[in-house]
Order: structure tokens, then sequence, then C-alpha cells
């Protein structure tokens, strides 16, 4: 029996990570605050900053979000945006592209973002905390905003 994860059950708190090359050194700080938080990681890869094919570890990443496997998912690559648009493609995936904590705030609170996507070349270390961490604590509001989420899937 698979338990259904998700940011707020208490009954599973599992992460899903996917990055690219670009990504992966960021991948490392992003994993130590998971740890800290004592969060299980479903790390898909990739596992070295030798240049990869970043579909390869989004695709199965999202699929763990989708089958609840894992709560929710933080993808890296170097704009965020490759990551965030083949995660996208799954579709009970909302995977929102942050370069700031308000963002994060603002995808999870009016978007029920399940997948973050982080740009690493142009946020910090530090930046990359913050955004992962208002992700992780910020709840969905619902009311107004379920009703357009509602109308995102094809």
């Amino acid at each position: 029996m698979v338990i259904k994860c998700n940011l707020y059950n208490n009954k599973c708190m599992t992460i899903a990570l996917g990055c690219d090359h670009a990504g992966f050194p960021l991948k490392s700080v992003i994993q130590s605050l998971l740890n800290e938080r004592g969060l299980d990681i479903l790390d898909f890869g990739t596992h070295s900053d030798s240049s990869v094919d970043y579909p390869d570890f989004v695709h199965p990443a999202a699929e763990a979000v989708e089958n609840g496997k894992a709560a929710a998912g933080i993808l890296l690559c170097g704009s965020g945006n490759g990551v965030a648009m083949t995660a996208n493609k799954h579709q009970d995936i909302r995977a929102a592209l942050c370069w700031n904590a308000e963002i994060a705030t603002l995808a999870r609170a009016h978007n029920n973002a399940n997948m973050i996507a982080l740009p690493v070349r142009y946020i910090t270390a530090s930046e990359a905390k913050d955004i992962v961490t208002a992700f992780l604590d910020t709840p969905f509001e619902g009311g107004r905003h379920l009703l357009r989420i509602n109308k995102i899937p094809c």
C-alpha cells in the first residue's frame, strides 16, 4: 500500500529532488536543509557536474510527486525554466519557477504549487534556502484560488 503524500497530511514528508549539472552544486545545500528539517529525500539525480539532459531527472521526480510517493518536489537547473517546463508536462504537477521567497510563498498560497524550480545561476545558496523554507512552510489558501487551479488541467 502506498501512502499518498502531501505537504500537510503528517503521514509522509518525502521530497523529490531532481537537477541537471548546473543545479548539482546547490543540490547538496538543499539536501542539508531538508535533512535538518527531518524530511526524507528521493534523489533522482544528477549526481555530478558532468553535462546531462535535465528531463532524465525531472520526469522521475515529477512522477514521484504525481503518484504520491513524495509530498513535493524541488528542481534545480541554470535558469529554472527547463526543469519547470518539463515537470509541468505532468497532468497533476504545478511547478513554479521561484527566484525569491515571496514568489515561493505566493506559489504555494495562491497556486498550490507542488514543485518548485530554482534558477541556480541567479540565486545564492542562502536565497535558495529561504525559497525552499517558504515553499515548505506556506499552506495553500484555497477559496477563490481553488476555483482557478481546478481550471489548469487540460
